[in-house]
């Protein structure tokens, strides 16, 4: 069986991404437990996860003892605001500790570099739906460090898929004030809690269900494709206030959204054209909304 080594492969898309894999590979996690946990892993599955820090411990170490064929990078800084507030934080994780595991990626001759990058590395639409073509102008710190470990991953020599994921939702995303719109409305709703927006809600987002991505990442695996920057999305997009009336009569929630200014670094609307993943990987069935809601209501992490 081929190796596959996964950073952040405890969190929120790296466990469903373990998940879709453990099977048909021998799967190796590098997670620092920071967000992600051992409880999102398939138990049972013969998974090997190190804690280990990709910023600054020896992470060569375990490359030269498990020798992967392929690396799945999720280990990240996600958050917008917090990439505003701490830029420097920010940049070296999204950035620095990037290069740092190119360069060991380099060194044990890695088959494929899997990446997620993100739409905020397009900034405010010129057009909708944006496509890989559209010009990158991130309105926030990371979307740009998100860019910036593009173009190193793209001067690493290395054979790579970089994914800029739209909005992903689904069991074990916890909710912060970082995560995920979907997460922060599926906690307040099980509690009962009132719910801030930001801006007039009217913002569109375009939401894909995280076994999708999962799915995909295996088939890029698994393909002969390289070498390319992908958008993954549904090619739909919706409405915060549509999203929050149809979790608010899933979850028979009674309180009314409270309406704040918006946030520095939000982006207005974002659809994602998804014409270069299905050309690339043929036909794929999204799992829709509702679906994917249902499942989330559901999650009892």
């Amino acid at each position: 069986m081929q190796k596959v080594l996964i950073t952040g492969g405890a969190g929120f898309i790296g466990s469903h991404i373990s998940e879709k894999l453990y099977k048909d590979y021998k799967v190796v996690i590098l997670d620092n437990l920071s967000s992600g946990c051992r409880e999102n892993l398939p138990q049972n599955a013969e998974l090997k996860l190190y804690k280990l820090n990709i910023e600054k411990d020896d992470i060569e170490n375990v490359f030269a003892l498990e020798k992967p064929d392929y690396v799945i990078h999720l280990a990240a800084q996600t958050g917008v605001n917090y990439s505003v507030q701490n830029p420097y934080t920010d940049a070296n994780i999204n950035i620095m500790a990037s290069i740092r595991l190119l360069e060991v990626c380099k060194k044990y001759n890695i088959k494929k570099f899997i990446t997620a990058s993100s739409a905020a590395v397009y900034g405010n639409p010129q057009y909708i739906p944006i496509d890989e073509n559209h010009p990158t102008v991130p309105m926030s710190q990371y979307g740009l460090s998100k860019l910036a470990m593009e173009k190193y991953i793209q001067l690493s020599g290395l054979p790579y898929i970089i994914f800029r994921f739209s909005n992903a939702f689904g069991p074990r995303q916890k909710s912060s004030k970082e995560s995920g719109v979907v997460a922060i409305f599926n906690n307040a709703m099980k509690k009962n809690e009132p719910i801030n927006i930001f801006g007039n809600g009217e913002q569109i987002r375009d939401f894909i269900y995280v076994a999708d991505i999962a799915d995909v990442c295996k088939r890029a695996i698994e393909s002969d494709i390289k070498n390319e920057i992908i958008n993954f999305s549904t090619n739909r997009g919706i409405s915060i206030n549509y999203l929050f009336s149809k979790m608010a009569d899933l979850y028979n929630y009674t309180y009314r959204a409270n309406y704040l200014p918006e946030r520095a670094g939000d982006i207005k609307d974002s659809i994602l054209a998804n014409k270069k993943a299905l050309e690339l990987f043929g036909k794929i069935e999204f799992t829709s909304l509702q679906t994917g809601l249902n499942a989330l209501k559901h999650d009892k992490n």
